[in-house]
């Protein structure tokens, strides 16, 4: 698993201004082990701070996630998930019945995409894989 990003200090490193609702909502999403979505992230910063507003969260997204410091998502679940920008590349796995999301990285499999790319004409430039499946060991 990719190590985590500390969107708060990307933020300063842009010249962002972070006031302190901002900094709850950047420290939540740096320590969010998930890919929260808006509604989870107002969850849990308003425990945190109970003055911050579901609009001010969706503000705070909208512009960390402007200024590159925050990545989207669409699982499939209708929900935009966000998980601060990696430093380095990582693929998800999503379990379509949990919901849950598996990050991993496979040098082989990064290899074999950067082959394929290349037998078709392309250099390859970047790329998002999502896998979705159900885990085998699950009683059905």
């Amino acid at each position: 698993m990719p190590r985590k990003i500390d969107i708060e200090a990307l933020c300063a490193e842009k010249g962002l201004r972070i006031t302190e609702q901002r900094r709850v909502i950047a420290r939540v999403l740096s320590e969010a082990e998930d890919h929260p979505d808006v509604e989870k992230l107002h969850e849990r910063s308003a425990a945190i701070d109970p003055g911050i507003s579901i609009a001010t969260v969706y503000r705070t997204v909208r512009l960390f996630e402007e200024a590159g410091n925050l990545e989207r998502h669409d699982f499939g679940d209708g929900r935009a998930r966000y998980e601060a920008a990696p430093e380095s590349h990582h693929d998800h796995l999503i379990d379509v019945e949990t919901g849950n999301v598996i990050e991993f990285v496979d040098p082989e499999l990064e290899l074999l995409q950067k082959q394929i790319a290349e037998k078709l004409g392309f250099r390859l430039v970047d790329h998002r894989m999502e896998l979705y499946g159900v885990a085998l060991d699950r009683k059905n």
